[in-house]
C-alpha cells in the first residue's frame, strides 16, 4: 500500500510540473525582474542569452513610444518574454506575438527565433504628468523541447523620462525671479541704495 502511495505522489508532482510548464508556454506575469524574480527560477541549464530594450528614452506626457525587446543567443529555438513598467499610470500595449496579462505583457505562445535573434514589439503610453519610468524586460531562450532544462533567461531595464521627469526640483530663487521677486543678484542695487541713504543721514546729523 505504501508503495502505491509513493507512485501516486510521484505522479501528482509530475502532473503539477507538466501543468505549470504548459501554463508558462502561453505567458506568465511576475517574471520581468521588477519584483526581483525572472524566468530563470524555472528555466535552467542552458546558455545565458543577452537581452536588450530598445526605444525612446524620452517621451512627452501622454505620448506613445514604440519599443522592442530583443533576445539574442542561448538555445535560440523558441523564446518568451515578460514586460512590465513601474508606474500604474503608464500603459503597455502588445505587439505581434504578445498579449496583455494584468498590467504586464507576455508572449501569447512560444515564438520562433530568426537566426539567433527574437524580437517582441510593444508600445508604451506615457502618463499625462512628468515622471521617470522604468521598463523591465525578461526573456527566455529555449531549446523548444517543452521542458525547463536546457533553457535560460536574462533580464534588463530601460529608463524613460516623461516630460521633465521626476522628481521635478523647483529652484526657489529662480521661482522668485519669475514672479518678479528679488533674487540674490537682483537685490544688490537695492542694498546699495539703502546703504547710501544711511550714510547721508549720518552726515546730516553730524
Amino acid at each position: 500500500m505504501r508503495h502505491l502511495f509513493r507512485i501516486a505522489g510521484v505522479f501528482a508532482v509530475s502532473s503539477l510540473w507538466s501543468t505549470s510548464a504548459f501554463a508558462t508556454s502561453t505567458g506568465i506575469t511576475g517574471q520581468s525582474g521588477k519584483d526581483g524574480v525572472m524566468c530563470s527560477t524555472c528555466h535552467k541549464g542552458g546558455e545565458v542569452p543577452t537581452v536588450v530594450l530598445e526605444g525612446p528614452t524620452t517621451l512627452e506626457p501622454g505620448a506613445t513610444g514604440q519599443y522592442t525587446f530583443i533576445i539574442r543567443g542561448g538555445a535560440a529555438k523558441t523564446g518568451g518574454a515578460d514586460i512590465a513598467v513601474d508606474s500604474a499610470d503608464a500603459k503597455l500595449q502588445a505587439g505581434t506575438g504578445m498579449k496583455p496579462l494584468g498590467a504586464e505583457l507576455v508572449h501569447s505562445a512560444p515564438q520562433a527565433f530568426t537566426g539567433t535573434e527574437l524580437r517582441f514589439n510593444f508600445s508604451l503610453v506615457a502618463p499625462s504628468t512628468d515622471v521617470t519610468l522604468k521598463l523591465f524586460g525578461a526573456g527566455n531562450s529555449s531549446n523548444a523541447d517543452q521542458k525547463s532544462d536546457g533553457d535560460r533567461a536574462a533580464a534588463t531595464t530601460l529608463s524613460v523620462t516623461v516630460g521633465k521627469g521626476s522628481p521635478v526640483v523647483v529652484d526657489p530663487i529662480a521661482e522668485e525671479d519669475e514672479g518678479g521677486g528679488c533674487s540674490a543678484a537682483g537685490s544688490a542695487p537695492v542694498w546699495g541704495l539703502a546703504l547710501a541713504g544711511l550714510a547721508l543721514l549720518r552726515r546730516r546729523r553730524s
